[in-house]
């Protein structure tokens, strides 16, 4: 039997933040990892160039059945926080996008930083370890595939369902219930959307084609580029619209966004009145899509010139530009989902400490909670939040 202070169940981004404050206050902490070595996502993260957080950090950016609840730690540990950690261990890094953090070099290197600061800070870090039983007993006794543990404090940090690979599990929805929590409604956030039929199938010819679009659905819209893959829609601003998009539901897809489209397509008719709708069109989107759109919506003017087109006609293919409307079958699912929506419900802890209101000494950070950012740094941000807030209680 080991006796520590705090353990933690994790070694993601969420849980090395807490361990390492927490051990800067002289706290005795073990963190405990099921996979064989910590920070995989940190590693995958961005390309393998880690976006660790974003300049443009507002609770805004973050969903949640009570979106006041992100404010507290957001505030209190913010992204000028990180970036000044990051700083003053010499790691290069730039603005990549709207915001984006990324290194310049490796993701290694924020993770190398990471477990730097749980060194200088005496942390314990045992990997390979599966939590086997937690019992509730004075404080918390740990059985695991290592032995057992006990300590005063014990924090959650078992990230989602994502990425299962990566070590994704149910682990902290199962603890959380253990000790009578709601866990809200789980599903795959931050993910691909997929489709059958003919649309998959065009979907599928145009397989890695990608252009700058706005994709909405009933709760909001986002102006990114999209990917078009073998099985339906990726890129930045479809993984934006998955987190909002609800099984069911239609898709709006504008592959004009900056643009007045009937406008323009009027006015080619005066510039080049003998050219082809296709060749004009391709001007403004990629060629192999633009043909795939003249099977799909005027293959039987595919050769008039755009000077016999009728004003209506070329209006209604405008029409179908601007709003091309599409239903998804589903998503790709936990496995390739860089979040997972819902978790622990925030009612059930202190957004000042992140603690369980019901159990003194219980923590829950970063994913399992039901707090999830947007793509570009967001998450990231949110597991350096409330890793720290409750590094600073346990």
């Amino acid at each position: 039997m080991q006796n520590y202070d705090v353990i933690v169940i994790g070694g993601g981004a969420a849980g090395l933040m807490c361990a390492l404050t927490a051990g800067q206050r002289g706290r005795r902490v073990l963190v405990l990892e099921r996979a064989n070595r910590v920070g995989k996502k940190i590693l995958m993260s961005g390309g393998g160039r880690c976006n660790f957080t974003n300049l443009q950090v507002t609770p805004e950016r973050f969903l949640s059945a009570n979106p006041h609840f992100c404010k507290s730690a957001l505030s209190r540990y913010t992204q000028q926080n990180f970036i000044a950690l990051v700083e003053s261990h010499g790691i290069a890094y730039h603005e990549k996008t709207r915001g984006q953090l990324f290194c310049d070099v490796s993701s290694k290197q924020i993770l190398a930083m990471l477990l730097d600061e749980c060194s200088s800070a005496g942390v314990d870090i045992r990997c390979s370890c599966e939590v086997e039983s937690l019992a509730d007993t004075e404080g918390f006794r740990l059985e695991t595939s290592q032995g057992s543990f006990t300590a005063g404090a014990l924090v959650v940090a078992t990230g989602g369902l994502s990425i299962p690979s990566l070590g994704g599990s149910d682990l902290g929805y199962t603890l959380a219930r253990q000790f009578g929590l709601r866990v809200l409604p789980l599903r795959a956030g931050l993910v691909p959307l997929t489709f059958t039929g003919t649309f998959r199938e065009l979907s599928a010819r145009l397989s890695g084609v990608s252009l700058r679009a706005r994709v909405g659905c009933a709760a909001g819209s986002f102006v990114d580029d999209i990917l078009f893959t073998h099985h339906g829609l990726s890129g930045p601003a479809i993984l934006q619209l998955s987190s909002y998009w609800q099984p069911g539901e239609t898709l709006h897809l504008d592959l004009l966004p900056d643009l007045e489209i009937p406008g323009l397509l009027l006015s080619f008719k005066q510039d080049r009145p003998r050219a082809l709708l296709r060749t004009r069109l391709a001007g403004h989107l990629p060629m192999k899509l633009v043909k795939e759109l003249e099977s799909l919506w005027w293959p039987a003017r595919a050769q008039t010139p755009l000077a016999e087109l009728p004003d209506k006609f070329l209006k209604g293919i405008a029409a179908h530009l601007g709003n091309w409307v599409l239903k998804p079958a589903g998503t790709e699912g936990y496995r390739t989902a860089e979040v997972t929506l819902g978790g622990v419900d925030t009612r059930e802890l202190s957004s000042q400490t992140l603690e369980c209101k019901t159990r003194p000494g219980l923590y829950f950070i970063g994913e399992v909670v039901d707090v999830s950012g947007h793509l570009g740094g967001f998450n990231f941000q949110w597991a350096w939040s409330s890793g720290w807030v409750a590094g600073q209680y346990v």
